[in-house]
């Protein structure tokens, strides 16, 4: 039986989305491209499921029952029965759809989004004719798609959706070597828990997933254990479909709005996790500040955050969900955060003081979309190594990165080079400073990076005294040569 390449794969989809250009814009591609995906595959892999049971039985009607299939296809919702729809397909498609979310309440529900298909000032039945013929002409059952190829040539459509809308992409996608540099710095084991109050598009948790995988632990451990909440109804869609083509068949995706309605909790505690990790919207305006006035959850223990920046609500709730003993946490913050004033310099005095801050580095530049801010990791943990107690590492990595056309991009070799960093936790020369509470308090609890790690001096650029000298006889030079200008006017009589 023939199988596809991720190569093959990945063109295809790409073809999909180019098939609605012109028609609906680049920032919605995600909205109808991901549904239709999912939809094709949970049917190739239905028809599969049928046909290996009806031959195994000898009998097909044992084939259909529930019993027999992962997820439930009612009659009438197949993707063949959409395709073979003469007129209306947008609505027969949303049809199928809600179907198929009510027939799998517990796994689907909600999972196909809010598209609008039946706008057929938007989505004609000739467009989608085109999508279905499209889809239709790749089998992607099991046998002919292998799930982590399935997988991944799902991550690559996210991040080429990312690239055609840039500005846009930062809700919803994390560059994958940074959200990789902060699960290796966490080192998730395959029976913890991990949580992630931003998710996005699920990215932080598959990584966590991979990390587990490449350290030989046995991922289906972390099944129940992957949590996520996203405020987004189509990006926490997309984060549920991803998990499921990555194989994952039990964790927890709520649509939500963290800081006001967090999801977990036990008994009437927030939830605890073993790993938190995020990359939460930077400097988030309206954050939540009326309930957190008066906190059920106790998560401004730190300080109320200021009224328009999210920054520290985001940290502290993720402290508040670290599990006692083993909790740490990894949330990426624009650069600000480290030495803003006011009530935020307030709760990092409180972070060093109870001492969670384990780590600070500073990425380059431009890394992330639709910001070209600086941004930074922060590294927390609830009970620090005791050669680690009293002391952060800070970290400059400003310089680690490659230069693209649209934005910056931080290498494979760049996140090992910071790793390395946080594993060995010493002093690196022009890099890293182990910088003891004591001196941060000194210095008026800024973690400003520049206040302890300073760049290298570039070796072309001369000492001091050597640069005023060099001034100085530039400077004569140039009143020589305006003299000698002068005296030319004047003989030429350009000037009198």
């Amino acid at each position: 039986m023939t199988t596809t390449s991720l190569d093959q794969l990945e063109n295809h989809l790409w073809e999909s989305a180019n098939i609605l250009r012109g028609t609906v814009d680049a920032a919605d591609f995600k909205t109808y491209i991901f549904p239709l995906l999912f939809f094709k595959r949970i049917c190739d892999v239905w028809d599969e499921e049928f046909q290996e049971i009806s031959e195994e039985m000898g009998d097909p009607g044992l084939a259909m029952f529930p019993e027999s299939h992962r997820f439930q296809v009612p009659e009438g919702c197949h993707w063949q029965d959409v395709r073979e729809t003469p007129a209306n397909v947008g609505t027969a498609l949303q049809r199928a759809l809600r179907e198929i979310e009510k027939s799998n309440p517990e796994t689907l529900y909600g999972v196909f989004g809010d598209a609008q298909w039946s706008n057929k000032d938007r989505l004609t039945d000739g467009l989608l004719k085109d999508l279905f013929e499209h889809f239709s002409s790749l089998p992607l059952g099991n046998s002919h798609v292998a799930t982590d190829v399935l997988g991944d040539a799902y991550e690559f459509l996210i991040k080429k959706f990312a690239d055609a809308t840039n500005k846009k992409a930062g809700e919803f996608y994390t560059p994958r070597s940074v959200v990789r540099l902060m699960v290796d710095m966490l080192d998730p084991k395959e029976n913890e828990s991990i949580y992630d109050p931003a998710c996005g598009t699920g990215g932080m948790l598959l990584a966590a997933l991979q990390h587990v995988h490449e350290m030989h632990g046995d991922t289906k451990r972390l099944w129940g254990k992957l949590y996520g909440q996203e405020k987004n109804l189509t990006t926490s869609a997309i984060a549920r479909m991803n998990l499921f083509l990555h194989g994952v068949e039990d964790f927890k995706i709520v649509r939500g709005d963290t800081l006001r309605n967090p999801a977990f909790f036990e008994g009437d505690q927030l939830a605890k996790f073993d790993c938190v990790i995020a990359n939460p919207p930077f400097s988030l305006e309206k954050w939540g500040e009326e309930v957190w006035l008066d906190d059920p959850f106790g998560r401004n223990f730190a300080g109320m955050p200021p009224s328009g920046c999210g920054d520290f609500a985001w940290v502290q709730h993720m402290v508040k969900s670290m599990a006692q003993g083993t909790g740490r946490m990894a949330v990426v913050l624009p650069q600000g955060a480290l030495f803003r004033k006011g009530a935020e310099g307030e709760i990092r005095r409180k972070l060093l003081e109870m001492d969670l801050i384990e780590g600070v580095i500073g990425l380059a530049q431009n890394l992330f979309y639709g910001t070209s801010l600086a941004a930074c990791i922060l590294v927390l943990r609830k009970r620090k190594p005791t050669t680690r107690k009293g002391r952060v590492m800070i970290a400059d990595a400003s310089s680690l990165f490659r230069r693209g056309r649209a934005q910056n991009y931080l290498e494979p070799e760049n996140g090992a080079e910071i790793l390395n960093w946080f594993q060995e936790f010493k002093d690196v020369q022009d890099r890293v400073r182990i910088v003891k509470t004591d001196e941060i308090k000194t210095e008026d609890w800024t973690l400003n990076i520049s206040r302890y790690v300073l760049p290298p001096l570039n070796e072309d650029i001369p000492p001091l005294p050597q640069a005023i000298e060099d001034f100085k006889s530039a400077l004569e030079r140039c009143r020589e040569a305006d003299a000698r200008l002068d005296k030319l006017m004047t003989a030429g009589g350009w000037v009198k």
